[in-house]
């Protein structure tokens, strides 16, 4: 029954997805606002086909912060990756170089407000995620980033990436650390039903130094990630 949820999910969603991105690439002559409908509708409708066909529920603990902030996610699969726009409003999301690749989707993904991350490239590619990470938190949009860089396997434990320092020192920002329970269910070929699990932590205060805050983000992300 699991392989065959799996089947039935990567038909429907991927299937769906496609459409969306040619939808998407249209909705760009109208503008970000069109980009940013499309964008919410897709996560939207990963989640129902997560919900009603693999059969995984999502449960929130704790509320994003209303002001802005920088919000640390644990990172175990796509899921969470494909969820932000539906978990938080109208993110801004720091994703891989290598995705705005992708004929169409790195087009749309720059209009609706992804940052592309640029490892290995030094201090040039930090000042310029930095300005655009700036120019998006002054609308007061929440900015989005998995610290570790990479999905990480559940229970496993990974270093935060050297860029999410300068990030924090030179946004002066919060930083909200968000907790997640979604490898288990989520991570491999077939997925399994359960429940999905978000938990936003008390804010950190910008300012702090390095050692103290990646200790407490990092320690805050792996909270609760054995939790069934």
């Amino acid at each position: 029954m699991t392989i065959l949820r799996s089947l039935v999910f990567y038909a429907v969603f991927y299937v769906g997805t496609v459409l969306l991105v040619i939808l998407a690439l249209a909705s760009a002559l109208l503008g970000r606002r069109a980009v940013r409908a499309v964008a919410t509708f897709w996560s939207g409708f990963h989640r129902v086909c997560a919900r009603w066909i693999l059969g995984i529920r999502v449960e929130v603990k704790g509320a994003p912060d209303v002001q802005p902030a920088l919000y640390a996610f644990r990172h175990e699969s796509f899921f969470e990756a494909i969820d932000l726009p539906t978990l938080l409003s109208f993110p801004v999301i720091f994703a891989k170089k290598e995705l705005f690749a992708i004929p169409g989707w790195g087009r749309v993904a720059l209009m609706y407000g992804l940052l592309p991350v640029s490892r290995g490239e030094g201090a040039t590619a930090l000042r310029t995620m930095i300005k655009g990470a700036r120019a998006m938190a002054s609308t007061g949009r929440p900015l989005a980033i998995f610290p570790e860089g990479t999905r990480v396997p559940h229970g496993e434990t990974a270093p935060l990436q050297s860029g999410f320092a300068g990030l924090y020192k030179l946004l002066g920002l919060p930083i909200v650390p968000v907790s997640i329970h979604t490898g288990a269910v989520y991570h491999r070929m077939w997925k399994r039903p359960g429940t999905v699990t978000y938990r936003f932590g008390e804010p950190i205060e910008p300012g702090l130094p390095r050692e103290e805050m990646e200790r407490r983000v990092a320690a805050a992300i792996m909270a609760g990630s054995d939790a069934g």
